[in-house]
């Protein structure tokens, strides 16, 4: 902030300039509205990219309320959206013949037991960014095993696809 110093007969007198507290509120402000637009723009480029669509283009360190009421209302469709795969139930049920959603044991992954070129190939974005299917969500593991299903059917899990009556 700044200090404006008056002397009046010998008597100096501080006074905080008004200027420099509303400039410093305005800085917070957007300080704020930045950090909180970043998080929204992640939270929905993370569903984005799980759900293998199209990621929205950023904001640009553009901070006003409109930026982010949209990247809001975005991070909420994104999430409201990737809570329903459309073989959700299918991939649920392969799953309870398959793996724990942490199960470690190689050569095969998470609750859809994914190997290891499965996963690069299904799911690269995740693996690069928190390793192996065992340490994503359940929901994660559930949208790479969807991405596969439209490429390939339900044919990475013969057995427990023919179970569920997918195959």
């Amino acid at each position: 902030m700044r200090r404006l110093t008056l002397a009046f007969s010998g008597l100096c007198v501080c006074v905080l300039c008004a200027g420099a507290i509303s400039t410093n509120a305005a800085q917070t402000k957007g300080t704020w509205l930045r950090e909180q637009i970043a998080g929204y723009e992640k939270l929905t480029w993370h569903w984005q990219r799980v759900m293998g669509v199209a990621v929205t283009p950023g904001a640009a360190n553009h901070a006003s309320v409109q930026a982010l009421l949209r990247w809001r209302r975005l991070a909420k469709a994104a999430r409201v959206r990737a809570q329903h795969p459309p073989h959700m139930a299918a991939l649920l049920c392969i799953h309870h013949y398959e793996g724990s959603w942490t199960d470690s044991g190689a050569p095969f992954w998470g609750g859809l037991q994914m190997n290891y070129g499965f996963q690069a190939t299904y799911g690269a974005w995740l693996l690069r960014h928190k390793g192996t299917a065992d340490h994503w969500t359940p929901l994660e593991q559930i949208w790479t095993a969807e991405k596969a299903v439209v490429s390939r059917g339900f044919w990475p899990w013969p057995n427990t696809g023919r179970m569920c009556g997918v195959l």
